[in-house]
C-alpha cells in the first residue's frame, strides 16, 4: 500500500487554474441570463403584473450579465499577473 495519494482529476469546465474557473462561471452566468430572458419572453401572460414580472426578470438577467463581465475581467487580470515579464 502506497502513502502517495492518487493524482487529482480536474472537474470538467474547471480548466487549469483560477482564471479558467472564473471564465467558466462567467459563461454559465451568461447562459443563465439568456435562459431568463427567453423564458420571460415566451410567457403568454398579459397585464401589469406580467410586465412587472418581466421587468424583474430582465433586471436579474442584467445582474447576471454584469457579474459575468466582472468575472471575465478578473480572469484577465489573473492572466496578466501570472504572465512572465
Amino acid at each position: 500500500m502506497s502513502a502517495v495519494p492518487a493524482p487529482r482529476t480536474e472537474r470538467p469546465g474547471r480548466g487549469c487554474g483560477p482564471a479558467e474557473g472564473l471564465r467558466t462561471h462567467a459563461a454559465e452566468l451568461l447562459r443563465h441570463a439568456e435562459r431568463l430572458r427567453a423564458g420571460a419572453a415566451a410567457l403568454d401572460w398579459k397585464g401589469p403584473q406580467a410586465e412587472a414580472f418581466r421587468w424583474r426578470v430582465e433586471a436579474l438577467a442584467d445582474r447576471c450579465a454584469t457579474a459575468a463581465a466582472g468575472l471575465a475581467r478578473s480572469a484577465g487580470q489573473l492572466d496578466a499577473a501570472v504572465r512572465p515579464r
